[in-house]
């Protein structure tokens, strides 16, 4: 059975935003910390990472306030399909992020104005309390990369799918998918 676009929704860092190759070119560029993607097995990353706590918050700190200027891009493969998918519906994005206007002005930016223009995005501010979120937008199914959050969005009756990711791996019993190009198979072909 294939899923349509307009049922499916996405969490942000992690899936849409290539949250760890920003964080990894901000860690070398700015505090000059070597650090590879195999490292991040944590979702917190000051968990697994030898970095300064202090600095690994100014680096997330960054990524929330500031994304277009801190240089966030687009997964490999999203802006393709997530373009293909907004002529079959809205586009619906549900992040943890505090704040809003932040990744709603890097959504316009990534995805241009005729695609962002199908965009419905919810900022919770905590990773716990997406589900009612989900449900609201009528969407049945949940893209994340935080194996938590599927975990317990599954137990809520929602169709849970995680985004592989090195912190995520071998730490959920989920339906997960690889990449953008997955997704679009998974929806379309």
């Amino acid at each position: 059975m294939k899923i349509h676009p307009r049922l499916i929704g996405f969490d942000i860092d992690g899936v849409v935003a290539d949250t760890m190759e920003a964080f990894i070119r901000l860690a070398r560029q700015d505090y000059g910390a070597a650090v590879l993607p195999e490292q991040i097995t944590e979702f917190q990353v000051e968990e697994c990472l030898d970095m300064d706590p202090v600095a690994v918050g100014e680096i997330f700190a960054r990524l929330l306030s500031a994304p277009v200027e801190s240089g966030l891009r687009l997964m490999p493969h999203a802006k393709r399909v997530l373009t293909e998918f907004s002529g079959m519906g809205p586009l619906s994005f549900i992040t943890a992020r505090p704040e809003k206007e932040p990744v709603a002005r890097w959504l316009a930016t990534e995805l241009g104005s005729k695609v962002y223009a199908r965009v419905r995005l919810e900022a919770t501010g905590e990773h716990d309390g997406k589900g009612e979120f989900i449900n609201a937008l009528g969407l049945q199914y949940f893209v994340d990369d935080r194996a938590q959050t599927c975990e317990q969005l599954s137990r809520q009756g929602i169709n849970s799918i995680v985004f592989s990711q090195p912190w995520n791996r071998g730490k959920h019993n989920l339906p997960s998918v690889e990449s953008w190009l997955s997704i679009r198979e998974m929806c379309l072909a």
